[in-house]
């Protein structure tokens, strides 16, 4: 048999090439579906967006809460403060200074999250978002750094003075608290400054948590 003549000119074979994965096409209900959500949202929004009441409502509850929280550390700073005051004006005897060095002590371990439940609850605390505008979420930050470490430090140093057996030794120890007082007061200032602001946009007269300094 004669072999098949070749075809001169023929085309050459050029394969079809994909130009990739193939683009769907979602159906146009899908749009109506997200422009509905979108619409939803932004009623939601608007028909959620708290009064002026409805916030000093909040502040009020937000102010009880901290408070409640705080007390117990602020309350034995207070104390050790006051127990240093007596023992420097002459009041006590012995046996005074050292109820008061065991006062500091113990009321540096309870402003600690690990021995105070109620520090520890701080931590966790959520502030409602009709708030959000305040800024007390940093107040809830800064009760927890008021109290440890450095209502912690105060009183820790004030059982540091009443324990000095020397002047040496008495005046190293006042130095260190004047400093840690400085501290502790700052913090306070900026605590307090955040509530007030929040206190007068709302016409709350319910005062913050009281912390001795």
């Amino acid at each position: 048999m004669e072999a098949d003549p070749v075809v001169e000119n023929a085309p050459s074979y050029v394969p079809v090439r994909s130009s990739g994965w193939p683009k769907p096409r979602l159906p146009r209900w899908t749009y109506l579906v997200v422009a509905a959500f979108l619409v939803v949202a932004v009623l939601v929004a608007l028909v959620h967006k708290p009064s002026k009441a409805e916030q000093a409502t909040d502040l009020r509850g937000f102010l009880s809460y901290v408070t409640g929280d705080i007390e117990s550390c602020a309350g034995g700073v207070g104390e050790s403060l006051q127990a240093l005051h007596e023992v420097q004006a002459g009041e006590n005897s012995a046996s005074d200074v050292s109820d008061g060095i065991s006062v500091a002590q113990q009321g540096a371990q309870n402003c600690g999250p690990a021995t105070n439940m109620s520090i520890d609850d701080l931590q966790t605390y959520q502030v409602e978002q009709s708030l959000d505008s305040y800024k007390l979420a940093g107040v809830v930050t800064g009760l927890i750094n008021w109290a440890a470490p450095d209502a912690q430090n105060v009183q820790t140093d004030v059982a540091n003075v009443l324990a000095a057996h020397t002047a040496a030794a008495r005046s190293l120890a006042e130095a260190r608290l004047n400093a840690d007082l400085v501290v502790l007061n700052k913090q306070r200032s900026r605590i307090d400054n955040v509530i007030n602001a929040a206190r007068k946009a709302l016409d709350v007269t319910q005062a913050g948590p009281t912390l001795p300094g």
